[in-house]
Formats: structure tokens, C-alpha cells, sequence
């Protein structure tokens, strides 16, 4: 989900994401469209995406690789926050479900970027702050879930908590 984040790094950071996928040739079409989303059921993969959305006030990610445009759904399988733990807490995750240097090298520079943040809109201790980290990272290992993998519009109709399963995302 986009971040409600104010630091200007980040929307900096998902520009040059844009600016690299296009330039690779990696970037995709749009493929969340929310009208579809909001007619689906209740409890349904898509209806709990722009659900999470709407909560938020945000618009879905439509621009640069298919990853990035996957970010919201993360935060919906995942159950983690927008707030900048929750953003951290999504970064761990991933690299746990998929360790990859380039992981890696963007959760570290995303936790650099919001480290500021973390310290001063949470009632967090660093130590808590690391805690969650290592349990979101040590929940994605745990998972069978690949981004790179991933076909929502596959699952859309499907109940959130069987796509979830499915992953062996934990609660």
C-alpha cells in the first residue's frame, strides 16, 4: 500500500523505481482495477484489497514493475500497517519469503530512509522495532509465497484467508 509516509524520500524512491524499470523495459500495465475490486464479496482477496485501500485513503501502485504494483497486496496477505514499522515489517517479510541480495540492498536502504520515522511515530523501542523485523522476516521464511510468482488477478475472488493458506502466511 502506498505509504502514508510523509518523508519526500519516499515518493523520490518509487519515482526512480519508475524511471529504472522503464529504462530495463521491466515496467507493466496497470492491472488493479478498483471497480472490479470493490463489486467482488466480502472477505474475498480483491474486496480486502481495496478495502485496505480505501481505509488507508490511498490509490493502488499502477506504475513501474509488476513488484512494485504488487506492494498493497503484501500489506493485505500480511496484515502489516502503513505506518513506517508496518512499511519495515513488509520489507522484512519479503526478504524472508525470498532472500535475494537485491532484497536485501532496498530493505536496508527503505529502512534507512524511514529509520527517522520509526523513532519518532512509534512508541516502539528500537528493540521492539528489531523484534517485529526478525518475527516478520522469520514469518516469511516460513511462507511458500513468491512475488515473483504471484497471479492475483487469479485469486481475486477467492476468500483472503484460503490465498493466505495457500502461502502459509501465518497469522
Amino acid at each position: 500500500m502506498q505509504s502514508p509516509i510523509s518523508t519526500p524520500l519516499i515518493p523520490l524512491f518509487l519515482s526512480l523505481i519508475d524511471r529504472l524499470s522503464d529504462t530495463l523495459g521491466v515496467s507493466v500495465a496497470p492491472f488493479i482495477e478498483m471497480d472490479k475490486l470493490r463489486s467482488l464479496p466480502p472477505n474475498t482477496l480483491g474486496r480486502a484489497w481495496a478495502d485496505a485501500l480505501e481505509r488507508a485513503h490511498l490509490a493502488p501502485l499502477t506504475t513501474g514493475p509488476r513488484r512494485k504494483q504488487l506492494h498493497d497486496g503484501i500489506h493485505v496477505l500480511t496484515g502489516y500497517g502503513t505506518d513506517a514499522v508496518g512499511e519495515a515489517e513488509v520489507q522484512a517479510f519479503m526478504l524472508g519469503a525470498k532472500f535475494r541480495v537485491a532484497h536485501l540492498v532496498l530493505g536496508l536502504g527503505l529502512l534507512r530512509l524511514m529509520q527517522r520515522q520509526i523513532s519518532q511515530q512509534s512508541d516502539l523501542s528500537s528493540q521492539q522495532v528489531r523484534v517485529r523485523l526478525w518475527n516478520a522476516y522469520q514469518r516469511g521464511d516460513r511462507s511458500s509465497f513468491d512475488v515473483d510468482a504471484w497471479q492475483p488477478e487469479a485469486m481475486w475472488q477467492l476468500p483472503l484467508a484460503q490465498v493466505q493458506a495457500q502461502f502459509k502466511i501465518d497469522h
